[in-house]
């Protein structure tokens, strides 16, 4: 297993931003969406799992997530495991490899918005507030400091 940031200029952008459009989860389709605009900017980054060529999981590290207008920055963002992977902490590591490349580019803490009940304080995450998301259900906006 080995993990990668890419930008829309890697040879496998067309790659996950296909996986994400196919993925089991919704949110997914929102992502590829986000990567066929080529929204990101800067230091913004979607990070991959690989177990070689096979693309097992994804996430984002952005300058904003799902709610707008939050005062936090940066997120991780989009974490998804696929289905196949899971049960073997594969979110965390994927997670820790963001949270260790925002370190690089200047980064103290991060942020994370989720309605997982338990997943992300084990990972060191604190609930920090609680926003309305634009599809109506609370959510809860947890803080990491990147060690």
């Amino acid at each position: 297993m080995h993990f990668r940031l890419i930008t829309e200029t890697d040879e496998i952008w067309e790659d996950v931003r296909a996986y994400a459009q196919a993925c089991s989860w919704r949110a997914g389709a929102s992502l590829a969406a986000s990567m066929a605009a080529h929204t990101l900017a800067d230091w913004e980054r979607v990070a991959v799992a690989l177990d070689g060529a096979r693309i097992c999981a994804f996430c984002t590290a952005a300058k904003t997530d799902c709610i707008p207008d939050l005062p936090y920055t940066p997120y991780v963002g989009y974490v998804f495991v696929d289905e196949a992977y899971r049960g073997n902490r594969l979110s965390e590591r994927l997670i820790q490899f963001c949270a260790d490349y925002l370190k690089s580019v200047g980064f103290q803490e991060l942020y994370l918005i989720s309605d997982h009940v338990g997943l992300y304080e084990k990972y060191g995450f604190s609930v920090i507030d609680r926003q309305m998301a634009p599809w109506g259900s609370e959510e809860k906006i947890y803080r990491k400091a990147i060690l």
